[in-house]
């Protein structure tokens, strides 16, 4: 491994920064996540706070979140079955901390960030950038 004191000086697939912020990679994870901080959900009370997702990628979204030990699944044994999810104690960890961190910067930045977007968009790449 390519790793001095936390820090990733090649891209390994074992680098810790790397697989942090692999967490950030699919779009529904981060979002499942803040749903599940005010408390446990039912799957589809939890599907319709996120709003858009598809049963699938759901599906998905909680299959990763379950492997990485930031969402539990807890059932119930009564008549019909309940299942629900919640954060672990990682899981809160990473929403009160940089994910809270993510978001207040992004309320800071929001403008500058929708400009820089905007101007992308009508302007086009820069000149002097190749395509790959």
């Amino acid at each position: 491994m390519a790793e001095e004191t936390g820090r990733c000086y090649d891209y390994v697939a074992d680098c810790r920064v790397r697989a942090a912020f692999d967490l950030f990679g699919h779009t529904w994870d981060p979002i499942v996540l803040a749903a599940l901080h005010e408390g446990p959900l039912r799957r589809r009370r939890l599907r319709s706070s996120v709003g858009g997702v598809s049963d699938k990628a759901l599906t998905e979204s909680l299959t990763r979140l379950l492997a990485n030990g930031l969402i539990e699944r807890r059932r119930f044994r009564e008549a019909p079955p309940r299942v629900e999810y919640g954060l672990t104690p990682l899981g809160k960890s990473l929403v009160d901390g940089p994910m809270r961190a993510l978001a207040d910067w992004i309320g800071e930045h929001a403008d500058e960030l929708t400009a820089a977007q905007t101007a992308a968009d009508t302007e086009g790449p820069p000149q002097d950038v190749s395509p790959l």
